[in-house]
Parts: structure tokens; C-alpha cells; sequence
């Protein structure tokens, strides 16, 4: 979804927040390098998690969006304010909403990037990072006798960032890009720090449209089509997947043309779409720019398997005319044709 060869890290801070207050340390000063490999390698911890992620977000408020702080503390930042004190108000806002007993202390960085790649467009970004678990490593040194001993210590690793957010300057409404694999119990990082929502975008709306098509060939078609076997449900799951890896753009008509071909289960597939958006809150375009991360990921997520009782399992990614279901006395069974067996 993003590249970062070219991004460059512009300004760093970072703080210690805790609720005890004797416990925090806020910062005065931006960090400066000593090293300059060092830029590299905070490049790589804090921006790589973001490379695998797949669902865009952007601010919301119920009563107006400027109400938002972070979405104000960021447009502050974007704006060319002191990020020394901006920082300080985003380490007091997430203080604010830490109210739950749950809620570790941690690491709080606010990094500001250059030339961010996204979507065929180079952006300037912020990123928020809330650090909550250290991982252990050990390092070799010299004791006061000049003996090697080992030293164990804790630091901030290539693990999984705990939560993290990347806010990217695009044209409004901003586009942010979400990590929180911590405890799920306490939802504020997205909820009440961020305050976001899924982005009605070509990212999403690839996502989205994928994950319809998943539920209305696995359930709802079963439904209305008492017959259709396994192998012709994963046939249409296949033939979408392959629709979305060669094309650049989505048309509805021509993919329900080319996928779905009979007229009656394109009826049924268009009515399922108006339900599933109502269902879940959402607008899914008719036309989009495919999202190429987006597809991989959800490809993971349509299951080309049929499993047979508790015996055989038969993957069918090619072409579904190769396969034959049928009954006799001993049963149901399928027929596969093949040309080489490896």
C-alpha cells in the first residue's frame, strides 16, 4: 500500500508516558542522530509494520471533524508548528483517554516523514507510536577486569508494533493507516485517541467488495441455489480473485458479467450488494481503482478447498471443468482429470 525507500525521517520526539504522573517524562528537545545509519534503522521499525497493513482510515467526530484533537494536532503539524509542543499536547490527549485500569504505561514517539509513497503520489506523514512491550536482547561487553560478560537488556525491537498510527497528508480527509495488537479489552487507540473510521476509498472499497462477494457465494447463494456444489462455489470465489489480479479498475457490469454470467444470480448478487452495505454501514463504489494489497490480502481469506469427510481435502485453483461430482452405491465421489502427476 505504501513505499518508503525514498522516505526520510524529518523530526523525532519521543516520551515516557504513565499513569502516575511521578512516572512520565515528557521531552523538551528533538531527537539528533549520533549515527547516521540510525535514520535507517528507526525507519525501518517504525514504518515496515505499516507495509503489510491493507484498510485505510480517516478522522471523524460526530459534531464536526475540527473537534477531533488529533486530527487538529496533526493539520497543526502539517502546517509547519513546532512539533516539539505539538507533541506534548498529543502525549497530554493520550493521556486523557488512558482511563482504563488495563491501560500500560509505554514509549510514545511522534516521528514527522518526507515523501511517503503512496498511491502514486509522495506525501508528507506523522506517525504516533505507543511502545507498551520491550523486547529482551542480550549484548557482549567488557567488565572493569577486561572479561567479557553478557548483559541483558530490554529495547524496542523489528517485533509487532503495540499501537501505532500513520497519518498521511493527502487531500482531505486525511488517509491513516492503523496498528493496535495489544489488549483488545481497551479499544481506545482507535476509538477514542484516533477517533477513525474506515476510509471510503479504493483501498477499502477493494477490500470490501471482495469480502460481499466471499459472503454471497459461500452463504447466500447456497440459499437460492440449493444445487450449486463446493467446487462451482470456489469456481466464482476463483474467477473473482483472478478478475481482480489483471484488472487496474473496477467496473461492476463487467465483472459481474465475466464472473457470475448467468442473469439470474447477477439479479441475486446486486440485491445481496444493497443488503450487505445496509448491514454494515457502508458504500461500496460500482467503480474503483483495484488496490493490489488489498487483493492479496483477501485472497488469503477465499478458501479453494473442498474437504471430504475427514479423509481427503481436493484444492481446486484452475479449471473447474477438470472435476466431476457424481453418486453411486458406494457413495458420493468426485472425478479429476489431470494431465501430469508431480
Amino acid at each position: 500500500m505504501i513505499e518508503i525507500k525514498e522516505t526520510t525521517i524529518d523530526k523525532l520526539i519521543f516520551h515516557k508516558i504513565s499513569s502516575n504522573d511521578n512516572l512520565s517524562v515528557v521531552n523538551d528537545k528533538l531527537y539528533e542522530y549520533e549515527k547516521e545509519e540510525e535514520e535507517a534503522v528507526l525507519r525501518d521499525i517504525f514504518l515496515k509494520p505499516f507495509l503489510s497493513q491493507s484498510s485505510t482510515y480517516e478522522f471523524k467526530h460526530d459534531i464536526g471533524l475540527d473537534l477531533n484533537p488529533l486530527f487538529q494536532l496533526s493539520k497543526d503539524i502539517y502546517n509547519g508548528e513546532n512539533l516539539v509542543d505539538k507533541s506534548k499536547d498529543i502525549f497530554t490527549h493520550l493521556k486523557t483517554v488512558s482511563k482504563h485500569p488495563n491501560i500500560k504505561d509505554g514509549d510514545l514517539f511522534v516521528v514527522k516523514y518526507e515523501d511517503v509513497l503512496f498511491n502514486n503520489g509522495y506525501y508528507e506523514a506523522v506517525g504516533i507510536y505507543k511502545i507498551e512491550n520491550r523486547e529482551n536482547f542480550i549484548e557482549i561487553e567488557k567488565d572493569s577486569h577486561g572479561k567479557n560478560v553478557l548483559k541483558f537488556k530490554q529495547g524496542i525491537g523489528n517485533r509487532k508494533l503495540d499501537k501505532a498510527c500513520l497519518i498521511l497528508f493527502t487531500d482531505k480527509p486525511y488517509t491513516i493507516l492503523i496498528i493496535d495488537n495489544a489488549n483488545k479489552d481497551t479499544e481506545y487507540w482507535i476509538e477514542d485517541f484516533i477517533n477513525a473510521k474506515l476510509k471510503n476509498d479504493f483501498v477499502n472499497n477493494t477490500s470490501q467488495f471482495l469480502q460481499l462477494t466471499r459472503h454471497f457465494v459461500t452463504d447466500r447463494l447456497p440459499q437460492t441455489n440449493p444445487n450449486i456444489s463446493k467446487a462451482d462455489q470456489i469456481d466464482l470465489l476463483n474467477k473473482s480473485v483472478k478478475f481482480f489480479k489483471e484488472k487496474d479498475n473496477f467496473d461492476l457490469k463487467e465483472f459481474t458479467n465475466e464472473v457470475m454470467e448467468d442473469p439470474d444470480v447477477i439479479k441475486s448478487f446486486k440485491k445481496y450488494k444493497t443488503t450487505f452495505e445496509q448491514d454494515f454501514d457502508m458504500d461500496i463504489a460500482d467503480n474503483f481503482t483495484i488496490s493490489e494489497s488489498a487483493v492479496k490480502k483477501q485472497a488469503r481469506t477465499l478458501k479453494s478447498v473442498i474437504k471430504l469427510d475427514k479423509n481427503f481435502h481436493i484444492y481446486i485453483h484452475g479449471n473447474r471443468n477438470l472435476i466431476e461430482q457424481g453418486e453411486d452405491k458406494k457413495g458420493k465421489f468426485y472425478k479429476v482429470y489431470y494431465q501430469e502427476e508431480n
